[in-house]
């Protein structure tokens, strides 16, 4: 890896030198970035996957960056002007923007005034003006131009002034200058668009009103961009114009003794109101859009993380309920690792004393320890026709209301049709319900991430780095939990660090060819897993149960002799030292510390030999929704109320609190304290006591509070 990438990576992430280099080396090589985060602490100097992304990200960005340079400089050589300052000042550029505020004179533009008036042969004229000599006269030395097109001397100067102006408009120091003090010292004012000033829509706090840019949140400028794009608003950039059109004469060298210093301050106002203005708007509105996008899109990225890394019930079997009125509830039985094994349909609302029997029966007959509710319409009432049945009964399965945000998605997808080319999409969507509880993780990772609901303005950012970090993310979670190879569905496996859609669908053929896997090793028997995938994937698949003990822990297999060394000098076999806590933690690091096997990587092989395969999620908690509460109705302010929160953004959290309608708690209301960003106090997933506010039901809004509640 060139020593230039490495220093201007490492100097612009502040990252040290040597550990960027190893990061970029490991990629250039071929491995992941979980794999890379995991086993390869010695050579990173133990970078996270937080920082190793970033690197990876600032390669791409300052590759993106040098190709773009080859392609201006082949653009200005081919026209003959590429001078060596001109080259030097390309080559140095660090920012898409400032390489483009350098190229903007060269572009091919279509016919424009100033061409024009080039062509007219006014480009002497020109230039004198830009020159501000201190002799002359503007209209005398504009007479020899008056020839053909040019009618008289004024015809003359405005043509030369047009050519000024887009000279102007075009200079880099003056674009740098006009968009940075946009920026720093700009209000964006948003008005209604014609005709829409007294309709009511969601924007309407937007007709009149004005912020400072530096100041503007994410989720405002994304607000304003879309009434803009759906015609409810329209804006500009508010700032004093006059004082900025005078930086900008002083800039181009505007001579006050020249007797042209008019004709330059005329064509420099003409070129900012006509020029640079809109194009910088455009620019400021492209600047403003990719921050709130970068910043809109983290917030997705860490709900869902969120979201994904929930509690699992575990392997457990479930009878899951998709609640429904008209056609009833479809009920879909689970094994304890999701296989599915029966449906039913009851109909509560008509047939409760047939419906409750059938329940029963599903519940008793495949020993279901859970009963998973998805939270759509009826989802509160059925809850409650489930718990009275199981305690009629005298069974003590919990009843647990399940999100069922993209189910319907999933029903309908090719994974599930895959899946359960048989059933119907309702017994698809409700096997869905019940695997979430079972395995939120295992379960999400078939759906779209746009599809799951925990975005803020998903549909408004940039698409294509939206789904580059979702992906990241789901990689990352996947990773970090790790997969039991011998269950695991092909969505699942693709996420695995080394594998991908084409290699998990082999893996699962394999599997279902040849029977369960019994050692890792025999994952390189699968048609097209070479040694490289297997060294990237190896150590995040799992197999309880297997000819291997260490197959079931996060230790990597090139590390297996290394433990087995262990066990040897600890005086008992690899499978009595994994799962023994004691023995583990009397190891002496020091005596195993060589090549490239540090004390980091030792620790991580000590972790795993004490709890092998260890789960980093939370034990799972059922959410505790008020019986008497059911729709938005029974809500009333003052009421204090249990309720999980199901998304997190820059102005607060929305909560459920099992009324089919989330509550919005104001990033002013999350505590009795001040709180700048709603992640410090919670997080997707989280069950929080909550008070409510107000309830607007012609809205269909809740406001809640967490203040004084803790």
């Amino acid at each position: 890896m060139s020593q230039p990438l490495t220093a201007s990576v490492a100097n612009a992430l502040s990252l040290p030198d040597a550990g960027v280099a190893a990061v970029l080396a490991l990629l250039d090589e071929g491995a992941t970035v979980p794999f890379i985060a995991r086993y390869r602490k010695e050579r990173t100097g133990g970078l996270d996957e937080v920082q190793i992304r970033a690197i990876q990200e600032r390669q791409g960005t300052l590759k993106a960056l040098a190709d773009r340079k080859q392609t201006v400089l082949s653009a200005i050589e081919e026209q003959g002007a590429l001078t060596p300052a001109l080259r030097r000042a390309i080559e140095a550029c660090e920012t898409k923007t400032a390489l483009e505020d350098l190229y903007a004179p060269f572009k091919k533009k279509r016919k424009t005034r100033g061409s024009m008036a080039r062509d007219k042969g006014l480009g002497p004229l020109a230039d004198r003006i830009l020159a501000q000599p201190r002799d002359g006269s503007p209209k005398r030395d504009a007479q020899p131009f008056v020839t053909g097109e040019v009618k008289d001397v004024e015809d003359a100067l405005a043509g030369a002034r047009d050519i000024v102006a887009e000279t102007v408009a075009d200079d880099p120091r003056v674009r740098g200058l006009v968009r940075e003090t946009f920026l720093s010292h700009g209000r964006i004012q948003t008005k209604a668009a014609r005709g829409k000033k007294k309709e009511r829509s969601k924007f309407e706090q937007y007709y009149d009103f004005a912020e400072r840019i530096e100041r503007m949140p994410s989720h405002r400028v994304l607000a304003i961009l879309r009434g803009e794009s759906e015609g409810f608003l329209r804006w500009s950039v508010d700032l004093d114009h006059d004082r900025l059109v005078g930086q900008v004469e002083r800039v181009v060298g505007v001579q006050p003794g020249s007797p042209f210093a008019g004709q330059l301050r005329e064509a420099v106002k003409d070129g900012y109101a006509r020029l640079l203005t809109p194009s910088l708007t455009n620019d400021v509105k492209s600047t403003l859009k990719e921050k709130a996008d970068g910043e809109a899109i983290e917030v997705f990225a860490d709900n869902l993380r969120d979201l994904l890394l929930a509690a699992p019930l575990g392997e457990v079997p479930v009878l899951a309920i998709d609640p429904g009125i008209r056609t009833g509830c479809k009920c879909a039985a689970l094994d304890a690792t999701g296989r599915y094994l029966e449906d039913d349909v009851i109909y509560p609302d008509r047939r409760r004393d047939d419906a409750a029997r059938a329940l029963v029966k599903l519940v008793k007959k495949h020993g279901a320890r859970a009963v998973a509710v998805g939270n759509g319409t009826a989802g509160r009432e059925t809850e409650a026709f489930a718990r009275e049945a199981l305690k009629d009964a005298g069974l003590d399965a919990m009843v647990v209301s399940v999100s069922e945000s993209g189910a319907s998605i999933y029903s309908a997808s090719d994974v599930a049709r895959e899946e359960f080319p048989d059933l119907d999409l309702t017994v698809r969507g409700a096997i869905s319900i019940g695997r979430r509880l079972q395995d939120p993780l295992a379960e999400l990772v078939k759906l779209d991430p746009k599809a799951i609901g925990v975005g803020q303005y998903q549909h408004d950012v940039d698409q294509k780095r939206l789904a580059q970090k979702l992906d990241e993310v789901v990689e990352s979670c996947v990773n970090q939990v790790g997969v039991a190879l011998n269950l695991a569905s092909a969505a699942l496996l693709s996420h695995v660090a080394g594998l991908g859609p084409s290699l998990a669908k082999r893996v699962v053929e394999h599997r279902e060819s040849a029977g369960r896997f019994t050692r890792r090793r025999e994952l390189l028997k699968v048609k097209g897993l070479g040694p490289k995938a297997f060294e990237q994937c190896a150590g995040f698949l799992r197999i309880q149960g297997g000819r291997e003990p260490l197959d079931a822990s996060a230790v990597h297999p090139e590390r297996y002799p290394l433990v087995q060394r262990m066990a040897k000098d600890l005086g008992v076999s690899v499978d009595a030292l994994v799962g023994d806590a004691a023995r583990a933690r009397s190891l002496d690091l020091s005596r195993y510390v060589e090549g490239d096997v540090g004390l980091p990587t030792l620790r991580d092989i000590v972790a795993e030999l004490e709890k092998p395969g260890r789960d980093p999620r939370e034990a799972f908690e059922p959410p505790r929704f008020r019986d008497d509460v059911r729709e938005m109705e029974d809500l009333k302010a003052g009421m204090q109320l249990e309720g999980v929160v199901t998304n997190v953004t820059h102005f607060g959290a929305f909560v459920d609190v099992g009324v089919h309608q989330d509550g919005l708690v104001h990033v002013s209301q999350l505590a009795d304290r001040y709180v700048s960003d709603p992640r410090e106090v919670v997080k997707v997933g989280d069950r929080v006591q909550v008070r409510v506010l107000e309830v607007d039901l012609q809205r269909k809004r809740i406001s809640l509070s967490r203040k004084q509640l803790g």
